[in-house]
């Protein structure tokens, strides 16, 4: 064991985010975090990290332990260069580098220092820190960022290059603990493989937290942040699914014989009180109101019993016998719930066609040669390497759904969507427009811009839905939502329209576990036409269609 976590208490406000929370992490472990959206996933390496200390509890380390974790926030580094900040974080760089760069000007004959320099050399040489440029310079090509923004400031990388280097920078670090959050969002399938290959390869113990199933997959155990405490699965994604749905089953039938026991406990209480006052003899009185206190006590207890969140996967959910299945569907934790349109056509209409396409900025296309049609009720997958022009050919549909010019340079072929197609747009990031906005007036602004009306029960009733709260969170800032309430606002602005057709850019990142299936169910059930982004291989399996390579 190399950490110990017990938090026996953590709040936000009045809120209890974990109660009596406890697992360890042991040396060179491959540890997956899962959660609902809101559970403190991202609170928790913070506390690990000694970043958050407004807890109750205890944070065991062992002794002499390396801890490195991706960083948030960046204030302060925006005008170093990138290399200069990696190597500010990576252990040891900065105090080696400062004697090995200074002590062969000042030492002289001094022994002392000569010997601190000697020790410097030999451990800077032992942690391969003379090579670091050259493996920095690799590991950007790997990620597909540009090699020459190493050597740029900090402060002109996009979010998601941030991210990538926060990625670069933990791996390169080779302490006994890598922390990371959210690794693979925005990643393409070479990076992401990238990613796993160093996973698997990595001595250190690594703590993810993440919900690509791909990632999951390839974990020694998983964790899931759930009621407060912190459930321990021994295995990779396929046995948590196994093993969830045997723990979940057997949770469902005790509470269900729980609120059989409250609802018998009510009925005797009435009926004891009843024999009470009919009785006249004094021994029988009080044996009646003995049965009566006794079974108030046990129903007081039961009561004060808090239903658990129950989650099985759909698939595992489908083995359920029919008892099961119907005490589970009464009692599962709530899901969005996504209205998209299910009803059958009896055309299939032409919706968009892309013929010969070669689409680009500058002196060169950033491809060539692209064919594709997509008819109501179907689904295609454009697939390719970040940087090969997928949102580019999105953005041209778009543009010409609204008839305005795409903003792209246009070498050769055509782009023909259906005469006022109602469509709907799934971005990876929301605009930037919106985040000055309250949640509530962001949801309205994306009706009121696609010309549909929308009351305020609407607007109450879609935050039900997607899992906000009606009363409080509508007041909430967009840039003050997490990533998966962002996530959640996105799916209601694509499908305020009753859209024919969806494009899809990377719409699994940020959500959770039960999110992603309940997206893929509702477009499994979508009637319109579906054009989606994603290097979620699980996604893609799950929602089919023809696939379009982009780029090389």
């Amino acid at each position: 064991m190399i950490v110990s976590i017990d938090i026996t208490e953590k709040s936000f406000g009045s809120k209890l985010l974990y109660d009596k929370l406890r697992f360890d992490i042991q040396p060179n472990e491959k540890l997956g975090i899962i959660g609902r959206n809101g559970t403190g996933k991202s609170t928790l390496l913070h506390i690990v990290t000694g970043t958050d200390t407004d807890f109750q509890g205890d944070i065991a380390i062992k002794r002499g332990i390396v801890i490195v974790a991706s960083r948030q926030e960046h204030h302060g580094h925006e005008e170093k260069s990138v290399l200069e900040y990696i190597q500010g974080d990576l252990p040891e760089f900065a105090k080696l580098h400062r004697i090995l760069s200074t002590y062969p000007e000042t030492m002289g004959e001094d022994a002392k220092k000569q010997q601190h320099y000697s020790n410097a050399l030999e451990r800077f040489s032992q942690l391969n820190y003379f090579q670091i440029e050259d493996e920095l310079e690799q590991a950007f090509t790997a990620y597909q960022l540009p090699v020459e923004k190493l050597y740029g400031p900090l402060k002109e990388l996009s979010g998601g290059q941030k991210r990538m280097v926060e990625l670069i920078k933990v791996q390169r670090s080779k302490g006994d603990l890598a922390l990371i959050d959210e690794p693979t969002n925005h990643m393409d399938y070479i990076a992401k493989k990238e990613f796993i290959k160093w996973l698997n390869a990595a001595n250190e113990a690594v703590v993810v937290i993440t919900h690509d199933r791909d990632v999951l997959a390839e974990v020694d155990k998983i964790i899931e942040i759930r009621d407060g405490r912190a459930y321990s699965f021994k295995g990779n994604y396929k046995q948590y699914l196994r093993i969830n749905k045997g723990q979940v089953a057997s949770q469902v039938n005790e509470y269900d014989l729980a609120q059989k026991r409250i609802n018998n406990l009510s009925n005797d209480i009435i009926r004891f009180r009843r024999m009470k006052e009919k009785a006249r003899d004094p021994g029988t009185i009080k044996r009646f109101k003995s049965q009566e206190e006794k079974a108030e006590n046990e129903l007081g207890k039961l009561s004060k019993t808090e239903k658990p969140s129950f989650w099985i996967d759909r698939e595992s959910a489908g083995d359920l016998d029919l008892k099961m299945t119907n005490a589970y569907e009464k009692y599962k934790a709530k899901n969005i719930r996504l209205n998209t349109n299910g009803k059958t056509s009896s055309t299939s209409r032409l919706l968009v066609q892309v013929h010969s396409l070669s689409l680009g900025y500058g002196e060169a296309p950033l491809f060539e040669g692209i064919d594709f049609a997509v008819h109501e009720g179907e689904r295609l997958r454009l697939h390719g390497r970040n940087g090969a022009g997928k949102t580019t050919l999105v953005n041209a549909i778009l543009a010409r759904s609204t008839d305005t010019q795409i903003p792209s340079k246009v070498f050769a072929g055509t782009v023909a969507v259906e005469r006022e197609l109602g469509l709907g747009f799934y971005e990876q990031e929301i605009h930037e427009k919106y985040l000055t906005m309250t949640l509530h007036d962001a949801i309205e602004h994306s009706y009121m811009e696609k010309d549909v009306h929308i009351s305020e029960q609407k607007i109450k009733q879609l935050l039900g839905e997607y899992l906000f709260d009606p009363t409080t969170d509508g007041k909430q800032l967009v840039s003050q939502l997490s990533g998966g309430q962002k996530a959640r606002l996105q799916i209601i602005r694509m499908l305020a329209n009753d859209p024919a057709i969806l494009l899809l850019d990377e719409p699994t990142n940020h959500l959770d576990l039960p999110s992603i299936e309940e997206l893929e169910d509702a477009l499994r059930n979508y009637h319109g036409a579906v054009i989606y982004i994603s290097h979620d291989s699980f996604f893609a399996r799950n929602i089919g269609g023809e696939t379009i390579h982009i780029g090389n």
